[in-house]
């Protein structure tokens, strides 16, 4: 890792200015999530222990640099200041920041008002991260989750100041090399999700990389159908078919074993329970027309288990079927289980990461028992799929 931490930089008296996601869900007037929040707050508390001013820079929504008031980030103000223990000043403008107002001098903490009202900062204008690199002496980046964004806060002011990750970048990429770049072998993985299209790069890196790949979800249906499967109504992507069969083909050559569901749960509706049968399904499964598979069956649920059983690493993507309604959240809930148990007893390193995902195992309350669990959506799929991050490159690493 060529990236250096808090642990490498001399704050004491200094300004330190810190990237942070802190794009979180707001309903009137509310932020109704504070996940993202909760987590910077280590650094900057680390940043204040340390000596150093932290100027926070953030964005919320995509304004496409305008003014748009009803993404201002002074909304997150009152959360900022609970999980911080302290007051938090607000800046609205740059030029007032550039101007040093009592804000700045009086508090803390300062917030920086959305840095996406300016055409500058997704543009990555040079002239843009160099006003924003006056304002301190020190950048710190703790925004994995936009790290994939080669934009002014994130990459160019990386290369003005002495530059280093936050605690929540440092963890976040700290997880991913220990799951995929150095991983304890045997390592697996579990992908799933509605579609291969949007996964074809990362399951292309993927089969070169570990020993098992679990597929789930609707994509599993394209993997089958690739086979000769006929699905009836299910999800599936007949333009992807040759791409799946040059996925099995790489992965065998590769050495990395496919495990495919080998039964589902087939309705007839899509809605919440919908009556349904368990069906097996292989290469010569026919389904009627209106049929659809929308869970991996029991038989593949214990198959996973005896997959993850075998691994000693497990990296997590996607739901295993329409988890969102019972009862066909069943097998991601108990797959997710599993994989929980065999973490908490000391035999498997779980990391996990992207939206539907987090979701998927909160709600198989499994969430807490992984070894990590990566808030970022964009920028896990992108280092899963083996791009280098702008934001990541722009540190050293």
């Amino acid at each position: 890792m060529g990236w250096k931490t808090l642990d490498d930089m001399d704050l004491d008296g200094k300004k330190v200015l810190v990237r942070v996601d802190i794009n979180v869900p707001v309903e009137n007037g509310r932020v109704t999530d504070t996940t993202r929040i909760d987590r910077i707050a280590p650094t900057v508390r680390d940043i204040l222990a340390k000596g150093g001013r932290p100027i926070l820079i953030a964005h919320f929504g995509r304004p496409k640099g305008k003014v748009v008031l009803d993404m201002s980030l002074r909304v997150c103000l009152p959360a900022l200041e609970a999980a911080l223990g302290c007051k938090v000043g607000f800046i609205e403008t740059l030029a007032a920041a550039e101007a040093g107002t009592d804000e700045v001098a009086s508090k803390p903490v300062v917030l920086l008002e959305n840095i996406r009202f300016y055409p500058g900062e997704e543009g990555n204008d040079p002239e843009f991260a160099a006003r924003l690199a006056k304002l301190g002496d020190v950048y710190c980046n703790d925004a994995f989750s936009a790290a994939h964004r080669a934009h002014a806060s994130t990459e160019g002011i990386a290369r003005l100041l002495p530059c280093c990750a936050g605690r929540l970048m440092q963890a976040e990429l700290s997880a991913l090399e220990s799951a995929l770049s150095r991983p304890e072998r045997p390592v697996g993985a579990v992908v799933g999700g509605a579609k291969v299209s949007t996964k074809i790069a990362l399951l292309e890196n993927l089969v070169g990389r570990l020993d098992v790949l679990v597929i789930g979800g609707g994509m599993a249906n394209t993997f089958l159908a690739a086979q000769g499967a006929r699905l009836g109504a299910s999800l599936s992507e007949p333009d992807h078919l040759e791409t799946a069969r040059q996925i099995m083909a790489r992965a065998e050559a590769e050495g990395c074993r496919i495990v495919l569901p080998v039964d589902g749960l087939v309705a007839r509706a899509f809605k919440a329970g919908a009556p349904h049968d368990v069906v097996p399904l292989g290469p010569d499964t026919v389904l009627d027309d209106d049929q659809m598979v929308l869970d991996a069956g029991p038989a593949s649920v214990a198959a996973i288990a005896d997959a993850f059983a075998t691994l000693k690493t497990l990296i997590w993507n996607g739901p295993l079927g329409a988890f969102e309604i019972a009862p066909f959240d069943q097998a991601t809930n108990a797959a997710a289980r599993d994989a929980a148990q065999r973490t908490r007893a000391g035999t498997l390193i779980s990391v996990a990461g992207g939206g539907d995902t987090v979701s998927a195992l909160n709600q198989a309350g499994a969430a807490d028992d992984f070894t990590y669990i990566s808030t970022a959506g964009g920028a896990f799929l992108e280092w899963m799929e083996g791009k280098t991050l702008p934001g990541v490159a722009a540190l050293g690493g």
